[in-house]
């Protein structure tokens, strides 16, 4: 599903950002992606879905080398990648539903398809009765929920979300995950980096820890392990 094989990243300034990692991320895991602020692990998560690309190794990622991948495809790539951000980033102009169908209408699915799937994402974050309302007009919990319905909306095989909950209080934080491992239960792989440790000790999903730009602990049912 995902696997990086000796892969470097090294930024035009001489940041290493990434050294030697090796990883294999199967279909339907949720793994987390822990470390000190700094480490590499924003660097990880933009490499899956190509906003970055390596100095040197390989990526594969759901059947697609990312090293030999024209920018033509890119798009292709993407269209299997949903991704949740810690700002939300949804347009302000538009609405729950039009954030959430727009995610649809990049890829031009019919438009009787893009009415179905987007109510049936919203539905499944609950936001259904907001799908006119605005951004400024949803809570912030309501606005990552609107976010998560944008990335699960094409059906992705893999979800990469980037310090989910970071702007989130813990009540909230947690309603968010639960709804992430309600897509994962269904069959999505989720890779999410956070500095969330009460969620990661709870969960107890696989953990990556990355440290320097290298991985320095990979455990099956793992715990957060650093002082925040």
């Amino acid at each position: 599903m995902i696997e990086f094989h000796g892969v470097w990243k090294t930024y035009p300034d001489g940041t290493v950002a990434l050294q030697s990692v090796n990883v294999l991320i199967e279909r339907n895991e949720f793994v987390f992606i822990v470390g000190p602020s700094g480490a590499g692990k924003s660097t990880f998560m933009k490499l899956i879905y190509r906003e970055e690309v390596p100095t040197k190794g390989q990526i594969s990622v759901n059947g697609f080398n990312l090293g030999k991948l024209k920018p033509r495809k890119i798009p292709y790539l993407r269209r299997n990648i949903g991704v949740i951000f810690q700002d939300f980033r949804l347009l302000p102009k538009l609405t729950a539903y039009e954030n959430v169908a727009f995610a649809m209408e990049v890829v031009e699915a019919p438009r009787r398809l893009i009415k179905k799937r987007t109510m049936e994402a919203l539905e499944l974050v609950g936001l259904k009765n907001k799908a006119n309302s605005l951004p400024s007009q949803l809570s912030g919990g309501e606005q990552q929920r609107v976010a998560i319905a944008r990335a699960i909306v094409n059906n992705p095989a893999v979800i990469v979300a980037d310090e989910p909950t970071g702007n989130l209080d813990p009540e909230t934080s947690w309603e968010i995950m639960k709804l992430l491992e309600e897509i994962n239960y269904r069959g999505t792989t989720i890779v999410m980096a956070t500095h969330n440790s009460a969620i990661v000790n709870a969960m107890r999903k696989r953990v990556i820890a990355i440290d320097k730009g290298v991985i320095v602990r990979d455990e099956p049912r793992g715990e957060y392990g650093y002082e925040i």
